[in-house]
């Protein structure tokens, strides 16, 4: 309901922001949910907020219902958007409070922990008129510290592709520990057997790479909704924290 796409690959039709998908059923579940795919929605099966839809809707909305309430719609979509971006910052950080080479950072990190979990509990009204950005700037500072501690200890050369264009790049099998690929654009990219052990992979857009055989097993900042966009197989290893999607089975 809340978010705006339009027709390509990955959904079959335009939608507005703040209007309902065709596909959405009075009980808001999804019409052709197990036939996303099929029907021209694959954008619908790779998408993650992070948790942030369940925070507006049941704790900062209380769990009203914007059929039932119209006049809280607007501002509960508005809200929304702001809240990903958090829940995100969260994902992120407490990531980063795993890794053992940025421990010198941790007690910056815990404190925007607290920060962005405060931000969170906000009401409406303020999360509408949030500097999310200049918020996610000030994170962004140490989660790049982070970055650069953890990639030091790759040995051997470190590439930096920071928001390179690498859509449909052939770079099977190559040796990416501890590459800098922050906002990358891999789209379609060759990727099988790839070495991306510690590749910095925050922001990058894995939409369509080929994935097979590759190690991310400890990538930073990987996210589920990244994993979901690319293609991969049963020898493709991932962190831990992050499920293998059913549709590469």
């Amino acid at each position: 309901m809340a978010l705006p796409f339009a027709a390509s690959s990955d959904f079959a039709v335009d939608k507005a922001g703040g209007t309902p998908c065709r596909n959405l059923l009075a009980d808001f579940r999804c019409g052709i949910h197990s036939q996303l795919r099929e029907r021209g929605f694959p954008g619908c099966t790779v998408y993650d907020c992070f948790g942030a839809g369940q925070k507006v809707s049941q704790e900062t909305f209380a769990g009203r219902d914007w059929r039932a309430a119209p006049d809280i719609a607007r501002p509960m979509f508005d809200v929304f958007p702001v809240m990903r971006q958090l829940h995100e910052l969260l994902w992120y950080i407490d990531e980063s409070l795993l890794i053992d080479t940025a421990s010198r950072l941790h007690d910056d990190l815990t404190r925007l922990r607290g920060e962005t979990a405060s931000l969170t509990a906000s009401d409406a009204t303020l999360l509408a008129g949030l500097d999310v950005s200049g918020h996610r700037e000030r994170v962004n500072v140490v989660l790049l510290e982070v970055s650069e501690l953890a990639r030091a200890a790759v040995p051997g050369r470190r590439r930096n592709h920071r928001g390179a264009d690498l859509m449909g790049a052939k770079l099977a099998g190559k040796d990416l520990r501890g590459a800098n690929l922050r906002g990358a654009w891999l789209i379609g990219a060759d990727l099988r057997r790839a070495d991306l052990r510690s590749a910095d992979l925050i922001g990058a857009d894995l939409r369509g790479a080929d994935l097979r055989g590759a190690d991310l097993s400890d990538a930073l900042f990987l996210t589920q909704f990244q994993v979901n966009a690319a293609r991969g197989d049963g020898r493709t290893r991932l962190p831990s924290v992050l499920s293998r999607p059913a549709h590469w089975a």
